[in-house]
């Protein structure tokens, strides 16, 4: 016969009860039931756990089963406790890679909601350009990524999150607002530009020239828009990444319409998310919904897998 779990319960509690039909009660059995039990237990070791049939007073052998059963139960009902606390996403690690305008933008409020939720689970969030976050998925030190897939990458899989369109930005009070808009390439290749990050991800063959022309490459987002305050030249960047800054720059709409980029919810293929990481995008889509920033999956959008 095996020692159960079932079998040290029942026990503990006649040797804290003192007697059969309390303990009964608190384990949620028949006393004839739980005497059952006792006596398979005793039978197994061969030696009584308590002095009489009363089971007021344990044996020598009875009280060191308590000790050693309740050290068990105790160590038995904390790992229950656990696993289903990181199933309910109460408890675990969620780690997030995202591009620079995802992080300030949607992360925060996400962040606070999620947080509300399940505090007891740690999120660790790092934003850097999209190629980084393809590489700390690649290394498995991200679980959540957030950026474009660009192109095939074997072993992740991307969603669309939303999508912005591309447009002109340039300080308050430089003469590209005095142009008619929408813009065409040609009015952006009359001033100086500021190649970016996000440059690459547009493959239009009039961009193409500009690019081929400027002098000035600033990849880091912030530092980008900084100079273009300044008033150095002008850049391009999707709509969204300028959401929340201050009115020292604006954002000019391209003839270009269809010209847009796509934000994905990236993951490992072949590794599944977490409960606490699938309850954190979760919270991720329904601030998304809310801040409508795009349209995801319109036609020809959805999930990709390379």
């Amino acid at each position: 016969m095996v020692i159960k779990t079932e079998m040290l319960r029942y026990f503990v509690a006649v040797a804290q009860s003192g007697n059969l039909a309390d303990a009964a009660e608190r384990v949620g059995r028949t006393p004839s039931a739980v005497s059952m039990m006792l006596k398979h237990f005793e039978a197994h070791l061969g030696r009584p756990l308590f002095e009489s049939e009363r089971k007021s007073k344990l044996t020598a052998l009875g009280t060191f089963v308590l000790a050693e059963a309740r050290r068990e139960l105790e160590h038995f009902d904390r790992t229950v406790a656990s696993i289903e606390s990181y199933a309910r996403a109460d408890t675990g690690l969620v780690r997030v890679a995202a591009i620079p305008s995802v992080a300030t933008s949607i992360l925060p409020e996400a962040i606070s909601r999620f947080l509300a939720a399940h505090g007891d689970v740690k999120v660790h969030v790092r934003d850097m350009e999209s190629g980084f976050v393809l590489r700390e998925l690649e290394a498995e030190r991200a679980d959540l990524g957030y950026g474009s897939l660009l192109s095939p990458v074997a072993g992740l899989v991307g969603e669309v999150l939303f999508s912005d369109r591309f447009g002109a930005v340039c300080a308050a009070d430089h003469p590209l607002r005095d142009c008619p808009l929408p813009l065409s390439w040609e009015d952006l290749g009359a001033f100086r530009f500021i190649t970016n990050g996000v440059c690459s991800q547009i493959e239009t063959p009039e961009f193409r020239e500009i690019l081929a022309r400027s002098q000035l490459s600033v990849l880091s987002t912030t530092a980008n828009l900084s100079v273009v305050r300044a008033g150095a030249g002008i850049t391009i960047f999707p709509e969204f990444v300028l959401k929340d800054i201050d009115e020292g720059l604006c954002f000019l709409p391209l003839a270009d319409a269809g010209l847009k980029r796509q934000v994905h919810r990236i993951i490992r293929a072949h590794a599944s998310l977490s409960p606490a990481a699938q309850s954190f995008h979760a919270v991720v889509e329904e601030v998304v919904a809310e801040m409508n920033v795009g349209m995801p999956h319109e036609a020809g959008e959805g999930t990709d897998s390379f």
